[in-house]
């Protein structure tokens, strides 16, 4: 149970006061003044009374969501003092990425939540209230998730050993597990350097681990690298084996048993979303530095369905020119279309009699074919049949300026999964396992999910609809199985909304080997099995009993299957604001995830909250120079280089940014990719 308490008199603005946390298990992130986020914060894996905490802080902050994480983080970099709670045992919210065990866990919870009920005891808090304080009650069930259900299409049978056809020669196959040390030594020894405090030696082992079984194919049997070290003679005497000649190794069917073995090999996002390339958040993990603590891949493939045909998108001018889907006649529109959206604005003539209309009357205006239509409505701009011209065009033009910049499509993926991204920005945990302590604060920050219903002007939200998957192979298979992408699917019927698909491949660190995870997402007309189970099956095989194959020559057969699969809905609140909530005017409320591709939502909502709270301060500024810091008793250092000269530097870095293989290598911010491996649950 939750509880805030302010003064109704004698002070002329509400305030809170006090924050009381009570039975409930917390995670609880003390942001200190310090110099920088979290490069050198010590992790304290231990429990701490509420007694032993300060009970000033500037601010208090329940949630580890994104929103909340970078508020957080703003505050403390400026030289606030931050005290960031949470009632969950995992970071993040509803942003959080689970193992596909502890999603078991979190699934079997919320069935457990539904069955509950919450009894509230005056006597727990009414003697820390104090004369003339009056009480607002937070929620103490998350009412966020709804519709949830799982199906699991996978054999139930005991797993087998795995067997493998040796080749004809005697020569004996590589060592895939040499390989890997090999290949990774150098990244596994940043990683120790840079984790050394954050994780656990076992957790260490594991995220290694995970690195080592998830490398590309291509990868790991390079021969310069490949081979185990061994004399020349040695190598000589042995048997050569063509290249054509590999070990062959029989397919074995993914039982759910081998899911659950392989469990700590999957990173599942609560929610899907995709990293443009120069969103808010890119900007604000350079600016802030953040960035050095995540590692990030391209997105490989820009996808559509039409038809219940998958094909590729031509959003790049490459793209357009090599595509086979286009007229000649087609091309040269798109070109024409694309070239004048760069720089709509300084043609205002063009659609200034459309911009009280949709997008879509503007593209057919411009002579687009339903076919280009298509494709820039709902694979470019990304929007909805109802969004105005002016919305559409912006998004047509900031998904064109996002090309290029890590790579030949717009987006990035964190590697691990979304819920990286709010560890970045908080990595400090202790448990309060005591009744309670009363702590001021000047302004109090709190996820949605903990306002209940009565201190809301309205309980009309909207909703998302999400389904996630655990498929045995790609909806596009390519040269390269080491491919994320996005595709979308048009509406099947004209009341349906479009829907949006992430397919992660293992290189993601994201699902195990063998596997690919598939995110659907779109906006809720009904449950979310209602809206995205037609989906499902029509881009993919579903059996009627687990563990089930589709008949010889059935069009199912070419289908990849699904085997594991689970629908929810998500609560919306990202069109709520301050006017939403009757709530004191210095306790400010995050909304949760939003249906949009992008973050730019939840880092515009950051940046409104902490310049409400801090008007006068520079929103995540970035941390200065660690040999520029002087240190108390420190004596004068040497002069280093000048800010100005620091500013250039990263610029020309930034300006260096080229395009990596998406296949083989992941992203880097500005020259920065040291990476921290995720915490464990």
């Amino acid at each position: 149970m939750f509880l805030l308490y302010f003064k109704t008199w004698r002070i002329p603005v509400l305030k809170i006061c006090c924050v009381h946390f009570g039975y409930c298990v917390f995670k609880c992130v003390y942001f200190s003044v310090r110099h920088d986020i979290a490069c050198h914060v010590t992790v304290c894996s231990f429990k701490m009374a509420a007694e032993d905490l300060p009970s000033q802080f500037d601010v208090v902050i329940l949630g580890t969501g994104l929103t909340e994480s970078v508020i957080a983080a703003a505050c403390s970099r400026v030289g606030q003092s931050v005290l960031h709670l949470d009632r969950r045992n995992y970071y993040a919210g509803n942003w959080a990425s689970f193992t596909f065990n502890g999603l078991l866990s979190w699934i079997e919870e919320y069935k457990n939540q539904q069955k509950v009920q919450i009894t509230e005891s005056e006597q727990v808090w009414r003697s820390l209230i104090d004369e003339g304080e009056d009480v607002v009650p937070l929620s103490s069930v998350d009412s966020s998730i709804s519709n949830l259900e799982v199906f699991c299409y996978a054999s139930e049978e005991e797993e087998k050993e795995e067997e493998t056809k040796a080749p004809l020669t005697s020569c004996q196959p590589v060592n895939a597990e040499t390989v890997s040390e090999e290949t990774t030594g150098d990244s596994t020894e940043a990683q120790d350097t840079v984790t050394g405090d954050d994780t656990t030696a076992s957790d260490a082992k594991t995220q290694n681990e995970e690195h080592e079984v998830s490398e590309p194919e291509e990868e790991q049997h390079t021969s310069d690298i490949s081979e185990p070290s061994q004399s020349q003679e040695e190598k000589d005497s042995q048997p050569i084996s063509s290249p054509a000649d590999p070990p062959v190794e029989v397919e074995k069917k993914i039982t759910y048993q081998k899911l659950v073995k392989e469990g700590r090999r999957f990173n599942i996002d609560l929610v899907s979303k995709l990293m443009y390339s120069r969103g808010a958040l890119v900007d604000l993990l350079i600016k802030s530095n953040v960035s050095r603590y995540a590692e990030f891949k391209n997105i490989g493939h820009i996808l559509t369905c039409r038809n219940g045909k998958v094909e590729q998108v031509p959003c790049s001018r490459a793209d357009v020119f090599a595509s086979k889907q286009l007229t000649v006649v087609e091309k040269r529109m798109l070109m024409k279309f694309l070239t004048f959206c760069l720089d709509f604005e300084q043609h205002p003539e063009e659609y200034q009699d459309y911009t009280e209309k949709p997008f879509r009357e503007f593209l057919k205006n411009k002579k687009l074919t339903e076919n280009l239509q298509d494709f820039v409505l709902h694979s470019i701009a990304m929007v909805t049949q109802q969004t105005l011209t002016e919305e559409g065009l912006k998004a047509t033009q900031h998904f064109l300026r996002c090309l290029g910049r890590y790579g030949n499509t717009p987006f990035l993926f964190p590697l691990y999964g979304l819920g990286e991204i709010p560890q970045c920005f908080c990595r400090v945990k202790a448990v309060i396992d005591t009744r309670g302590q009363k702590i001021s604060c000047s302004h109090f920050v709190v996820e949605d999910s903990y306002i209940r219903d009565e201190q809301r002007q309205s309980t009309a939200y909207r909703q998302i609809s999400r389904a996630v998957l655990i498929t045995d192979r790609s909806v596009l298979p390519s040269e390269s199985d080491q491919q994320i992408s996005l595709v979308t699917i048009p509406p099947l019927e004209s009341s349906a909304p479009a829907v949006r698909m992430v397919e992660l491949c293992s290189s993601s660190m994201t699902c195990m080997p063998g596997t690919y995870l598939v995110h659907l997402t779109c906006s809720s007309s009904g449950t979310a099995q209602e809206d995205l189970a037609p989906v499902v099956s029509e881009l993919f095989h579903v059996s009627t009993i687990p563990g089930e194959e589709p008949s010889e020559g059935a069009e199912e057969r070419s289908k990849p299957a699904v085997l594991w699969v689970m629908y929810f809905n998500m609560r919306d609140t990202s069109a709520l604001d301050s006017s939403s909530y009757s709530l004191p005017s210095n306790v400010h409320v995050c909304t949760g995830p939003d249906g949009s591709l992008g973050s730019d939502c939840s880092i515009k909502l950051a940046e409104s909250v902490f310049h409400h709270i801090l008007p006068d301060e520079e929103f995540c500024p970035p941390a200065p120079n660690p040999e520029d810091i002087i240190y108390d008793g420190d004596g004068p250092q040497a002069e280093g280089p000048g800010f100005d000269e620091s500013v250039n530097t990263e610029a020309e870095e930034e300006g260096a940014a080229h395009e990596k293989n998406p296949s083989t290598e992941p992203a880097e911010m500005d020259s920065v990719a040291d990476t921290t491996p995720s915490s464990e649950e």
